[in-house]
Protein backbone atom coordinates (compact mmCIF):
# COMPACT_ATOMS: atom_id res chain seq x y z
CA UNK A 1 0.00 0.00 0.00
CA UNK A 2 2.81 2.40 0.90
CA UNK A 3 4.59 1.67 -2.40
CA UNK A 4 1.43 2.44 -4.37
CA UNK A 5 0.92 5.76 -2.57
CA UNK A 6 4.55 6.66 -3.29
CA UNK A 7 4.05 5.73 -6.96
CA UNK A 8 0.96 7.96 -7.27
CA UNK A 9 2.56 11.03 -5.73
CA UNK A 10 5.95 10.56 -7.42
CA UNK A 11 4.41 9.99 -10.86
CA UNK A 12 2.08 12.98 -10.45
CA UNK A 13 5.01 15.25 -9.59
CA UNK A 14 6.98 14.00 -12.61
CA UNK A 15 3.97 14.44 -14.91
CA UNK A 16 3.70 18.07 -13.83
CA UNK A 17 7.41 18.92 -13.83
CA UNK A 18 8.21 17.04 -17.03
CA UNK A 19 5.28 18.40 -19.05
CA UNK A 20 7.58 20.74 -21.08
CA UNK A 21 9.76 17.75 -22.02
CA UNK A 22 6.64 15.83 -23.04
CA UNK A 23 5.62 18.65 -25.35
CA UNK A 24 9.10 18.95 -26.90
CA UNK A 25 9.34 15.19 -27.44
CA UNK A 26 5.88 15.10 -29.00
CA UNK A 27 6.84 17.83 -31.47
CA UNK A 28 10.15 16.29 -32.54
CA UNK A 29 8.72 12.76 -32.86
CA UNK A 30 5.85 14.01 -35.01
CA UNK A 31 8.10 16.15 -37.20
CA UNK A 32 10.89 13.55 -37.61
CA UNK A 33 8.90 10.84 -39.45
CA UNK A 34 5.38 9.85 -40.37
CA UNK A 35 3.34 7.89 -37.86
CA UNK A 36 1.79 8.28 -34.41
CA UNK A 37 3.57 10.10 -31.58
CA UNK A 38 3.02 7.34 -29.05
CA UNK A 39 3.52 3.60 -29.28
CA UNK A 40 1.61 1.26 -26.99
CA UNK A 41 3.00 -2.24 -26.89
CA UNK A 42 1.18 -5.08 -25.12
CA UNK A 43 3.13 -6.16 -22.04
CA UNK A 44 2.48 -8.58 -19.20
CA UNK A 45 2.16 -6.95 -15.80
CA UNK A 46 1.20 -7.75 -12.22
CA UNK A 47 -0.13 -11.30 -11.83
CA UNK A 48 -0.05 -11.87 -15.59
CA UNK A 49 -2.44 -9.06 -16.52
CA UNK A 50 -1.68 -7.51 -19.93
CA UNK A 51 -1.62 -3.75 -20.49
CA UNK A 52 -0.56 -1.20 -23.09
CA UNK A 53 2.94 0.03 -22.20
CA UNK A 54 3.39 3.56 -23.56
CA UNK A 55 6.51 4.98 -25.21
CA UNK A 56 7.32 7.74 -27.61
CA UNK A 57 7.58 6.16 -31.04
CA UNK A 58 11.24 5.65 -31.92
CA UNK A 59 10.88 3.46 -35.01
CA UNK A 60 9.63 3.92 -38.53
CA UNK A 61 6.12 2.71 -39.31
CA UNK A 62 5.65 -1.05 -39.87
CA UNK A 63 8.81 -1.74 -37.84
CA UNK A 64 7.30 -4.86 -36.24
CA UNK A 65 6.47 -6.33 -39.64
CA UNK A 66 10.03 -5.71 -40.85
CA UNK A 67 11.72 -7.49 -37.94
CA UNK A 68 11.43 -11.15 -38.99
CA UNK A 69 12.55 -10.56 -42.61
CA UNK A 70 15.49 -8.55 -41.26
CA UNK A 71 16.54 -11.33 -38.86
CA UNK A 72 15.99 -14.10 -41.39
CA UNK A 73 18.29 -12.38 -43.87
CA UNK A 74 21.11 -11.90 -41.36
CA UNK A 75 22.13 -14.78 -39.01
CA UNK A 76 24.38 -12.45 -36.96
CA UNK A 77 21.44 -10.16 -36.22
CA UNK A 78 19.32 -13.20 -35.37
CA UNK A 79 21.93 -14.32 -32.82
CA UNK A 80 22.14 -10.81 -31.36
CA UNK A 81 18.35 -10.65 -31.04
CA UNK A 82 18.12 -14.05 -29.36
CA UNK A 83 20.83 -13.05 -26.84
CA UNK A 84 19.82 -9.48 -26.00
CA UNK A 85 16.29 -9.21 -27.43
CA UNK A 86 17.51 -5.93 -28.97
CA UNK A 87 19.68 -4.86 -31.90
CA UNK A 88 22.48 -2.40 -31.21
CA UNK A 89 22.31 -0.87 -34.70
CA UNK A 90 18.65 -1.43 -35.46
CA UNK A 91 17.91 0.06 -38.92
CA UNK A 92 14.24 0.40 -37.97
CA UNK A 93 14.99 3.18 -35.46
CA UNK A 94 14.69 6.79 -36.60
CA UNK A 95 17.51 9.29 -36.06
CA UNK A 96 15.61 11.11 -33.31
CA UNK A 97 14.55 7.72 -31.93
CA UNK A 98 18.19 6.82 -31.27
CA UNK A 99 18.58 9.98 -29.18
CA UNK A 100 15.34 9.33 -27.26
CA UNK A 101 16.43 5.77 -26.49
CA UNK A 102 19.95 6.73 -25.46
CA UNK A 103 18.61 9.31 -22.99
CA UNK A 104 15.63 7.11 -21.97
CA UNK A 105 13.28 9.98 -22.84
CA UNK A 106 11.26 7.53 -24.94
CA UNK A 107 10.16 5.93 -21.65
CA UNK A 108 8.61 9.14 -20.23
CA UNK A 109 5.03 8.21 -21.23
CA UNK A 110 5.27 5.21 -18.90
CA UNK A 111 4.89 7.68 -16.06
CA UNK A 112 1.20 7.61 -17.05
CA UNK A 113 1.26 3.80 -16.72
CA UNK A 114 2.62 4.26 -13.19
CA UNK A 115 -0.07 6.81 -12.30
CA UNK A 116 -2.78 4.46 -13.65
CA UNK A 117 -1.47 1.54 -11.62
CA UNK A 118 -0.22 -0.63 -14.50
CA UNK A 119 3.35 -0.11 -13.34
CA UNK A 120 5.45 1.05 -10.40
CA UNK A 121 8.36 3.50 -10.37
CA UNK A 122 10.72 0.62 -9.50
CA UNK A 123 10.14 -3.01 -10.37
CA UNK A 124 11.00 -5.66 -12.98
CA UNK A 125 10.74 -4.22 -16.49
CA UNK A 126 7.51 -5.27 -18.27
CA UNK A 127 7.93 -8.12 -20.75
CA UNK A 128 6.01 -9.35 -23.77
CA UNK A 129 4.02 -12.58 -23.63
CA UNK A 130 6.71 -14.22 -25.77
CA UNK A 131 9.44 -13.22 -23.31
CA UNK A 132 7.40 -14.45 -20.35
CA UNK A 133 6.67 -17.81 -22.00
CA UNK A 134 10.07 -18.59 -23.50
CA UNK A 135 12.50 -16.77 -21.19
CA UNK A 136 10.98 -16.35 -17.72
CA UNK A 137 9.50 -19.84 -17.72
CA UNK A 138 9.36 -21.10 -14.10
CA UNK A 139 10.51 -17.69 -12.79
CA UNK A 140 7.37 -16.02 -14.17
CA UNK A 141 5.14 -16.40 -11.06
CA UNK A 142 7.75 -14.78 -8.81
CA UNK A 143 8.70 -11.90 -11.13
CA UNK A 144 5.07 -11.19 -12.07
CA UNK A 145 4.08 -11.14 -8.39
CA UNK A 146 5.00 -7.43 -8.27
CA UNK A 147 4.10 -4.54 -10.56
CA UNK A 148 6.55 -3.98 -13.42
CA UNK A 149 8.70 -0.88 -13.04
CA UNK A 150 9.78 2.20 -14.92
CA UNK A 151 13.30 1.41 -13.77
CA UNK A 152 14.96 -1.65 -12.30
CA UNK A 153 18.26 -3.11 -11.18
CA UNK A 154 19.64 -4.04 -14.60
CA UNK A 155 18.95 -0.53 -15.93
CA UNK A 156 21.71 0.79 -13.65
CA UNK A 157 24.02 -2.23 -14.03
CA UNK A 158 24.69 -2.41 -17.73
CA UNK A 159 21.35 -1.87 -19.44
CA UNK A 160 21.28 -3.40 -22.93
CA UNK A 161 24.89 -4.60 -22.68
CA UNK A 162 23.54 -7.36 -20.42
CA UNK A 163 22.09 -10.51 -21.95
CA UNK A 164 18.44 -11.30 -21.37
CA UNK A 165 19.49 -14.12 -19.03
CA UNK A 166 21.53 -11.69 -16.90
CA UNK A 167 18.64 -9.23 -16.81
CA UNK A 168 16.22 -11.91 -15.62
CA UNK A 169 18.64 -12.92 -12.84
CA UNK A 170 18.80 -9.29 -11.66
CA UNK A 171 15.00 -9.01 -11.81
CA UNK A 172 14.71 -12.06 -9.57
CA UNK A 173 17.25 -10.56 -7.18
CA UNK A 174 15.20 -7.35 -6.98
CA UNK A 175 11.97 -9.23 -6.20
CA UNK A 176 13.72 -11.20 -3.45
CA UNK A 177 15.38 -8.14 -1.90
CA UNK A 178 13.01 -5.24 -2.66
CA UNK A 179 12.65 -2.50 -0.07
CA UNK A 180 11.88 1.21 0.12
CA UNK A 181 15.57 2.07 0.46
CA UNK A 182 16.56 -0.10 -2.50
CA UNK A 183 13.90 1.68 -4.56
CA UNK A 184 15.25 5.09 -3.52
CA UNK A 185 18.79 4.07 -4.43
CA UNK A 186 17.69 2.78 -7.85
CA UNK A 187 15.76 5.99 -8.57
CA UNK A 188 18.86 8.09 -7.85
CA UNK A 189 21.08 5.77 -9.89
CA UNK A 190 18.62 5.90 -12.78
CA UNK A 191 18.83 9.70 -12.86
CA UNK A 192 22.62 9.40 -13.17
CA UNK A 193 22.24 6.81 -15.94
CA UNK A 194 19.96 9.18 -17.85
CA UNK A 195 22.46 12.03 -17.49
CA UNK A 196 25.46 9.84 -18.39
CA UNK A 197 24.00 7.08 -20.59
CA UNK A 198 25.92 3.88 -21.20
CA UNK A 199 24.66 0.68 -22.76
CA UNK A 200 21.49 2.35 -24.08
CA UNK A 201 20.26 1.67 -27.62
Amino acid sequence: MGKRIFDIFFSLIILILASPFFLICMIIVKSSSSGPIFYAHSRIGHKGKSFGCFKFRTMYQDADAKLQPLLSANPALMQEWQTYFKLKDDPRITAIGKFLRKTSLDELPQIWNVFKGDMSIVGPRPLTQHEVTYYLKDKAPKILSVRPGLTTLWIVQGRNDLSLKERIELEEYYVNNRSFWLDCRLILQTILVMLFPKGAY
